[in-house]
């Protein structure tokens, strides 16, 4: 399947790119309220409560609260972003990069959750940024992406069905 990158920004100019608007709004308002539900919860201790805590039970519920807003984090700036020479896929966890060759297919049936990329070895991703919940958008841009590999060379049938 495609490489793990990180795509460097300054080297090339991108053609075209998506992220879901819905996802980052919600990831955002999610991060704002835990951030302020914790605060609360923290500050409602009297100090003899907080006292209690050691200093590893502080620093697990700082490391579990930093993990939390590092996953929201990571969700809110999913994106797809087409190159002169490649398309670069940033899922949660792992990023992609494929030639335009490699990539054979994009789908995005009614009903996906998201867009699939077939690549040219078979395996199948998930382009997290085209989310069926963006609705109109998503199939927008699914078409719009499709336009942008087929004319840089991507397989013959990437087009969304």
């Amino acid at each position: 399947m495609g490489d793990a990158v990180k795509h460097d920004p300054e080297k090339a100019k991108p053609l075209w790119t998506f992220h879901p608007a819905i996802i980052a709004m919600m990831t955002a308002v999610m991060g704002v309220c835990i951030v302020a539900v914790f605060a609360v919860i923290w500050f409602r201790f009297d100090a003899e409560s907080r006292a209690t805590f050691s200093w590893f039970q502080r620093l697990t519920l700082l490391a579990f609260f930093g993990v939390v807003l590092w996953l929201l984090y990571r969700m809110g700036t999913v994106r797809v972003t087409a190159y002169e020479d490649a398309l670069v896929v940033r899922n949660v966890f792992k990023s992609y990069r494929f030639g335009w060759t490699e990539v054979k297919k994009l789908r995005f049936n009614p009903g996906d959750p998201w867009l699939q990329l077939f690549d040219a070895d078979g395996n199948r991703l998930g382009v997290l940024a085209v989310q069926a919940s963006e609705g109109g958008r998503a199939s927008a841009a699914a078409k719009q992406l499709a336009a942008v590999a087929r004319s840089h060379g991507a397989g013959s049938t990437a087009e969304p069905a």
